[in-house]
């Protein structure tokens, strides 16, 4: 049996054990009196690099959220293993969905945009009737039209995250990297930025979502259900 072709994606426990356990570790396990600042770090590295090589090599699927969690820890550990200025954190805080935006707008260059994979696949909606309708009603150009303007969108989004990130680690992240107060700033910088990003970004790709659901429905004149793949 072919294991990538029943391989489900989990996003939630992508998140889980790439991003939320290893901040816990890097905020909770890493003072001297715990596993200190490299055994931290080298746990808390080890979540997202086992899970994305186990997702490799057992579904051979490649992982972004793994990726993206490796980055951030390896980041965030090393400007508290190496002491670096404070104002690190912020930029790394702001680059990664800067990069992510980035990447989504390059994307549309390519034939391949993440917006289309993400939102418009079949392993979702019943793409080919989609398709049958759009050209039946003489309605493909305006629907790539709307996908467009939701890329646009989703850039934006990522754009808000990036600013909001860097406002948020500049106001709370004051103590000297590597210390104990360092680790209590980047608890609470993580603990203020689910209602003042996350919630927020949330709600924006729901919006979003449902621009991109509206739009096929009038542009195919399906419902719901009928765009919706059968299992």
């Amino acid at each position: 049996m072919n294991n990538s072709a029943t391989h489900k994606p989990r996003p939630m426990v992508d998140l889980m054990v790439s991003v939320i356990l290893p901040s816990f570790i890097l905020m909770k396990l890493s003072g001297e009196d715990k596993l200190g600042v490299t055994g931290g770090l080298l746990l808390a590295l080890a979540f997202p690099l086992g899970w994305g090589l186990f997702e490799l090599i057992k579904y051979r699927k490649f992982n972004f959220i793994a990726l993206l969690g490796l980055v951030s820890v390896f980041l965030t550990g090393s400007i508290g293993l190496f002491e670096l200025d404070n104002k690190w954190l912020a930029i790394k805080e702001a680059a990664i969905p800067a990069l992510i935006g980035i990447a989504v707008w390059v994307s549309t260059f390519t034939p391949y945009p993440l917006v289309r994979a993400l939102f418009f696949n079949a392993a979702i909606m019943d793409v080919d009737t989609i398709k049958q309708k759009l050209a039946e009603n003489n309605s493909t150009a305006l629907f790539e039209k709307r996908l467009m303007t939701a890329t646009y969108f989703i850039v934006g989004s990522f754009a808000f995250s990036a600013t909001m990130n860097y406002v948020l680690a500049k106001w709370i992240v004051t103590s000297p990297s590597g210390t104990e107060a360092f680790n209590e700033e980047l608890g609470q910088m993580t603990l203020y930025s689910y209602p003042m990003i996350a919630i927020p970004s949330m709600i924006m790709m729901m919006g979003i979502f449902y621009y991109l659901w509206r739009s096929i429905q009038k542009a195919t004149g399906l419902k719901l259900e009928e765009l919706i793949v059968k299992k």
